[in-house]
């Protein structure tokens, strides 16, 4: 459990650095952004990923690791976006940003502990094409979560599916660290 925490981490703060120059070079302009179009932002990042897994040519340089950062990132500006009301103020201070970013994935790292504890490291023996299928199916379910106006009889609400989609990126980008 050490080294998945280790690996967490430092795949944890690739994410974070990615997120924080982002935020310098662009301020915080995805706060105009509504939970469902940042889900559909995640559907494309996640379908470009499985679409590099099963195509033999692949015509952008960019390769699937800064896709599963992007999956974390903009998954952590929902979870963010979940948190702050609509009036709350759409140009966050970088640092503010920096802050609500860690405790969101501080937040889903508790989760992690608590699954990968229940679960044995389950992920570990599993392919990172089925860990991006997961991620589809949880971004499918959002989708129909959101179509119902948030509303759900026996599921979780989207902050869990968020958090999940967090956690299988990062398991992914731990297993493409170790190929």
């Amino acid at each position: 459990m050490n080294q998945t925490v280790q690996q967490y981490d430092s795949a944890a703060a690739k994410c974070e650095n990615v997120f924080v120059k982002k935020t310098k070079d662009y301020g915080t302009a995805w706060r105009i952004l509504r939970t469902s179009s940042l889900t559909d932002q995640l559907f494309i990042k996640a379908m470009r990923i499985r679409s590099l897994e099963t195509n033999a040519e692949q015509k952008v340089e960019e390769g699937v690791e800064s896709e599963y950062i992007g999956l974390i990132n903009y998954s952590a500006m929902a979870l963010i976006q979940l948190e702050m009301d609509d009036s709350s103020e759409m140009e966050l201070d970088p640092e503010v940003a920096k802050a609500l970013y860690l405790d969101q994935i501080q937040k889903t790292k508790t989760l992690m502990l608590a699954k990968n504890h229940d679960y044995g490291e389950a992920w570990r023996d599993m392919r990172i094409s089925s860990l991006t299928d997961l991620i589809l199916m949880k971004l499918l379910r959002l989708k129909q979560i959101e179509d119902n106006n948030g509303k759900t009889i026996i599921s979780e609400g989207p902050e869990g599916s968020y958090r999940d989609i967090i956690n299988y990126a990062m398991f992914a980008l731990i297993k493409l660290s170790e190929n």
